[in-house]
């Protein structure tokens, strides 16, 4: 590395040599094998959010030590840190899996109390499961150092080999089994076959979405998502990060400048295209509050959902294997074929503008991607709604291509948890026709947001997919495209909104093609209703949830934990007055 816009001597991390923090600075560096004459350097963090809890993680050690070694031939001074690092197979099942998303703002929290801490001049991210990515992102727009993040591949699946299952297919068969009390003897056999290798679950579920964000926000190198773990490709984009790391240092050049409301509209258009997870709304609108962009990602996708067509059908959308995808281009080839409706003159981090890393990208197939010309279909596969129900939206996600229904009137059953909602599957008071209402478990109610996949999985077992609605202000997970599923409903129950004062039997209409999810309860009948109240039973241990509780905003603010200065809907309040309105952006 080359001194450019920044001189050496202007990097915060070069302390007075001769201060009291500068001397114990060198001497805990020194005495680690550091060289004397490498301390002036620019210091970079690579945030290595691993464990051994997952095979998401598994490789992660080993891209550390070649990155190390590529950082130092760019001149720089590379420290590896460690963050949480959750799985959602994994770290959900303690408390019902509501340490899920809440562990994306300890991963942001890690990076800050360490690279703040050490006052580091830049980080390179190894980007791997669900939360990761988003908690990368999130720390790159609230520290505004020169950050590059690295999508670290998927997983070799038993799909891939031909065999019967991946991860997604074991989850869903085991979900099911337990509904339908279907035989399990072949299910440890599929376990054992599933995952054949390190890195994130195959497929379009939020991991390698928020992977494909990252570079369409410009905040990976071009070409970077998806990639296999371990691949020439990966390894590839591993060396180009750490160049482009490097001159992102020289010229000065900050997240702030890259993470902008343009390139947030891209990513919207990015995650339309490939029918990615619905995660990606709350996680694109906490990266928008972190970095100081003042954006609502939610009616980006309402709006942008109706001029979008979708170009790629991947499991568990649509047939198509993550493997084809890639070899077919990637998110490259997405941003190649989207690129008249994009901003193709923002920088990315490779120091290129979109339209150029666009030109370098091979040409849609026509098969696994297709052009623009000839989508495979205009319907959003993420569905943004709102309503007298959701007067601060809600989602739903739809397969690739859509085949309906889109409308659903029916009246409400009333559940506080998911539990008791499958139980009602079973003892017959869930019955076709009707519209469950699980409610109490959004982001403070649960707190941490309550899944309900399992529910939804549980509703396809039985064949009520089509025949039973869902409304909730829960999550789901990024493989829930079944029936018609309407998730994260806002204002949340517990914020007192509508879904709190919903009774059974009360009508509730579903229109997709509209966007619209509406109680059909007057408003002064709904005033006269008591408020919800949460359970005191809810188990929440004392520790970081009930932390989590009191600090949470709501979803119009992406569930960061604090508001942001500069973000006009990034405080509690602000949120609320918007989504309480019950007006139709």
């Amino acid at each position: 590395m080359t001194t450019g816009k920044t001189a050496m001597s202007t990097f915060r991390s070069n302390l007075s040599p001769t201060s009291a923090l500068g001397i114990a600075r060198r001497a805990q560096w020194r005495s680690l094998g550091i060289p004397a004459e490498d301390l002036a350097k620019p210091k970079v963090a690579i945030v290595n959010t691993s464990s051994d809890l997952a095979a998401c993680f598994a490789h992660l050690d080993d891209i550390v030590t070649v990155l190390k070694a590529e950082l130092r031939g760019q001149g720089l001074l590379p420290f590896e840190i460690r963050t949480a690092a959750p799985s959602d197979f994994v770290t959900s099942a303690g408390r019902a899996g509501r340490y899920i998303l809440p562990s994306r703002d300890l991963i942001v929290n890690d990076i800050e109390t360490a690279v703040e801490g050490a006052l580091l001049d830049g980080m390179i991210c190894l980007s791997s499961c669900d939360k990761t990515t988003p908690g990368h992102l999130m720390a790159a727009g609230r520290l505004n150092v020169p950050t590059v993040v690295i999508p670290c591949g998927y997983q070799h699946s038993g799909k891939a080999e031909g065999r019967e299952a991946d991860v997604e297919e074991v989850f869903l068969l085991a979900a099911q089994a337990a509904v339908t009390g279907a035989s399990t003897d072949n299910l440890i056999d599929l376990a054992d076959d599933a995952i054949l290798g390190p890195g994130v679950c195959a497929g379009m579920a939020t991991a390698n979405s928020m992977h494909i964000v990252a570079e369409a926000l410009g905040m990976a190198v071009p070409g970077s998502a998806p990639v296999r773990a371990n691949s020439e490709p990966m390894w590839d984009s591993v060396r180009r990060s750490a160049v482009a790391l490097a001159d992102l240092l020289e010229r000065d050049i900050r997240p702030r400048q890259i993470i902008t409301a343009e390139a947030i509209a891209d990513a919207v258009r990015a995650m339309l295209a490939v029918g990615g997870s619905m995660n990606t709304i709350k996680h694109l609108q906490a990266i928008a509050v972190e970095a100081g962009v003042d954006v609502d990602v939610w009616e980006l996708f309402r709006t942008l959902g109706r001029q979008t067509p979708l170009l790629a059908s991947v499991r568990p959308n649509g047939p198509a294997l993550i493997e084809e995808f890639e070899d077919a281009g990637g998110g490259a080839t997405i941003l190649r074929e989207l690129l008249p409706l994009l901003h193709g003159d923002r920088l990315t981090v490779a120091g290129t503008t979109v339209a150029e890393n666009a030109a370098a990208a091979r040409p849609a197939d026509g098969v696994i991607i297709r052009p623009l010309s000839d989508p495979f279909g205009t319907d959003p596969a993420i569905s943004v709604l709102r309503g007298s129900l959701a007067p601060g939206g809600a989602v739903a996600k739809r397969p690739v291509p859509d085949p309906g229904p889109h409308r659903f009137r029916g009246p409400a059953r009333v559940f506080g948890n998911r539990d008791e909602a499958i139980g009602a599957i079973g003892d017959g008071r869930l019955r076709s026709g009707d519209v469950a209402v699980i409610r109490g478990i959004g982001v403070r109610g649960a707190p941490g947001m309550g899944l309900t996949s399992a529910f939804i999985f549980a509703l396809h077992a039985r064949g009520l997919a089509d025949e039973v609605a869902l409304v909730t202000d829960g999550q789901f997970s990024g493989l829930v495209n079944q029936g018609i599923s309407i998730g994260e409903v806002s204002p949340e129950a517990a914020e007192d909104g509508p879904l709190g004062r919903v009774q059974d039997g009360d009508l509730i209409d579903i229109d997709l093609s509209e966007g619209r999810v509406d109680l059909l309860v007057s408003p002064d009948e709904l005033a006269t209703r008591p408020a919800y109240r949460a359970p005191t039973d809810r188990n929440t241990g004392g520790g970081m949830l009930d932390q989590y509780e009191q600090l949470v905003q709501p979803l119009g603010c992406g569930a960061v934990l604090c508001a942001r200065p500069g973000a006009g809907l990034c405080t509690r309040e602000s949120a609320l007055a918007t989504t309480a309105s019950g007006e139709d952006a």
